[in-house]
C-alpha cells in the first residue's frame, strides 16, 4: 500500500494488514495519520468488518441472539445495504472445501458493493486454506486501469 500522510491528502484513513495477528490497524506516518487513496482500506474493511448474519445463519458461538453486524446498517441510504462480511461465521468451522466455498461466497458478498457502485468492473476471488488461516486472494479490476490484489492470511479457530 501506498499510503501518505493525512495532512497532505483527504482520502480514507490508511488501514495496514498485520499477518503475524491476522488483524488490520491504522498506519502511522510521521506520527500523523496516514490515508489511503487506493482500495485497500476499502476492501480491509469490506472483509474483517462484521457483517449481521442472515436469519438461517448459525453463529459459531451456537447462541442464535449473537447475530453482530454495525448498527449503521439501520440507517443504510439503500434499504438492506450493509457494511462488513459473514466470515466471522466460519470461526470455529472444520477445515474442508465448503468452509472454503462459505468463505468464497462471504468475500464476493462482501465486495460486491464495489462493482454495484462501478469503483471496479469485476472482483475475482482466490481462497486457500490451511489449517488455522484461511488464505484470501483478491484481484480487483478497476475500469480503464490497472487490476489491483491484496492478499490477506486470516487466522480463524478451526476445528481440525
Amino acid at each position: 500500500m501506498t499510503a501518505t500522510s493525512s495532512a497532505i491528502q483527504l482520502a480514507d484513513l490508511a488501514l495496514v494488514w498485520n499477518e503475524q495477528q491476522g488483524a488490520a490497524d491504522l498506519a502511522l506516518i510521521d506520527g500523523d495519520l496516514a490515508s489511503d487513496g487506493g482500495l485497500e482500506t476499502a476492501v480491509l474493511l469490506s472483509l474483517f468488518t462484521d457483517r449481521r448474519a442472515q436469519p438461517d445463519d448459525q453463529p459459531p458461538s451456537g447462541d442464535p441472539t449473537d447475530r453482530r453486524g454495525w448498527w449503521g446498517d439501520e440507517l443504510a441510504d439503500i434499504e438492506g445495504d450493509q457494511i462488513g462480511s459473514r466470515l466471522w461465521l466460519l470461526d470455529r468451522s472444520v477445515n474442508s472445501n465448503e468452509t472454503a466455498r462459505r468463505a468464497e461466497e462471504y468475500v464476493r458478498e462482501a465486495l460486491a458493493w464495489m462493482v454495484d457502485d462501478r469503483v471496479v468492473s469485476s472482483v475475482d476471488v482466490q481462497i486457500d486454506t490451511t489449517p488455522n488461516r484461511l488464505l484470501i486472494g483478491v484481484t480487483l479490476q478497476r475500469p480503464g486501469r490497472d487490476a489491483v490484489s491484496f492478499r490477506f492470511a486470516h487466522v480463524w479457530d478451526a476445528i481440525t
